[in-house]
């Protein structure tokens, strides 16, 4: 049987927050998109503004994220 875990709409966005920071993104704008991103809307009810700092932002996260991924990677294996 699954479990499944329950944290609040504020725990999502600081947790968010963190991640987007720790990865690179303004501490400004990570607060705006991990709110976005917790309020869990579907993208038809964001704005076109709100679409494109979400994505930007996610980018910067995931070129960071790789970027890691794959540092660690070397460094384990060598």
């Amino acid at each position: 049987m699954q479990r499944v875990l329950s944290i609040s709409v504020e725990e999502k966005e600081r947790l968010f927050h963190t991640e987007l920071v720790k990865h690179g993104v303004s501490y400004s704008d990570a607060a705006r998109v991990a709110k976005i991103l917790a309020s869990e809307k579907p993208d038809e009810l964001l704005t076109g503004e709100e679409i494109q700092l979400t994505t930007e932002a996610c980018k910067i996260w995931l070129k960071q994220h790789k970027r890691l991924t794959s540092l660690i990677k070397y460094t384990c294996w060598s």
